[in-house]
């Protein structure tokens, strides 16, 4: 029945994005965020919607909403695709409960180690046409990816590689991370992100997987977990940019190219803005004497990395795009030399 009632809706959104929006050729879009307000990548995104009306002279707008402000942040894709929002910008693991491909395409556990690699394998690897077509088969059309960045990592205690994983108490989110730390020995344990800094600071759990390090710093989390590991070894996230498919479709192939275009540039501009905010986080969390940064050596990487690969595979015999995203990433990965 619902599935019936987004495709109806969807239909109705088209005709009056066709009807409403073409005659006069403007454009007016609501678009949520899995960012809460103020957060620094939703300034990024922020940046990119008034880029967008910039560009096309005003004629198209994008309120951006931050996370729950419509939905939850995991209902966002049911309510594009049922035209309660045109689209989202949203890390893509939140749909893994609807097909673990999505898990497995948007954080393939231990696998980058730069987000040019993630961004490349997207936009030259085969990772934008699966992004497509499982979005488009919930009536979503994908515009283009970016990411924070490669996360680090928080610790109340030294970690120098995977050995000092064993029986550390920790906070992730559940699903394929969650899964990778357990095999490493850890004990991970599921926390809104709310609660991250009170449950280091009194020592609820030893460790998280909560952000890049600038935003670790910013929030105090190093000073109460003063042993973060960067560069980070775990986590580097796929975000989407998507819309509802009819509104898409609706659009005339100038102001989609302009869409497209505008993404690639806020991409960019979060990644390098982030990386820069991280260098001058490290430089200050360097200057404290009580904050020691561990950065892991490439053997310790490589076998966080193993661990990884088995939980891909585990994630690949749940669904036949599963298997499809699991085949397009290690053949991506051993092309370009980095599966090791």
């Amino acid at each position: 029945m619902f599935r019936t009632f987004i495709k109806a809706s969807v239909a109705a959104a088209a005709v009056l994005a066709m009807s409403g929006y073409a005659g006069a050729q403007e454009y007016a879009f609501r678009f949520q965020s899995s960012d809460p307000a103020g957060n620094p990548n939703f300034e990024y995104q922020k940046a990119w919607t008034e880029l967008v009306k910039e560009k096309s002279d005003g004629k198209v707008t994008i309120e951006l909403l931050p996370v729950g402000a419509v939905v939850e942040y995991n209902e966002t894709l049911d309510a594009v695709a049922a035209g309660i929002l045109d689209g989202q910008i949203c890390d893509s693991s939140y749909w893994a409960g609807k097909d673990p491909a999505f898990g497995l395409i948007s954080n393939p556990v231990g696998a980058w180690s730069d987000p040019a690699q993630m961004i490349d394998f997207v936009e030259n690897g085969g990772g934008k046409e699966i992004m497509q077509e499982m979005l488009g088969s919930y009536g979503l059309h994908f515009i283009g990816v970016s990411t924070p960045g490669l996360e680090a990592f928080v610790s109340r205690v030294p970690l120098d590689g995977v050995d000092d994983l064993n029986g550390l108490k920790m906070r992730s989110p559940e699903g394929p991370i969650a899964n990778v730390f357990a095999a490493a020995g850890a004990a991970p344990v599921n926390l809104p992100s709310s609660e991250v800094f009170t449950s280091l600071d009194k020592g609820v759990v030893d460790a998280a997987d909560y952000s890049v390090f600038s935003v670790n710093q910013q929030q105090g989390l190093n000073e109460v977990a003063p042993n973060p590991v960067y560069p980070g070894f775990h986590s580097l996230p796929l975000v989407e940019v998507s819309m509802n498919q009819g509104k898409w479709d609706a659009l005339p192939d100038d102001i989609k190219t302009m869409l497209e275009e505008t993404v690639k540039e806020f991409q960019q501009t979060q990644i390098e803005g982030n990386k820069a905010a991280d260098l001058k986080a490290i430089e200050e969390a360097k200057a404290n004497p009580d904050i020691t940064v561990h950065d892991w050596s490439e053997e310790e990487r490589a076998k966080f990395r193993k661990l990884g690969q088995a939980e891909w595979q585990v994630i690949a015999q749940q669904s036949p795009m599963a298997q499809k995203v699991y085949d397009t990433l290690t053949a991506y990965l051993t092309e370009k030399n980095l599966l090791q």
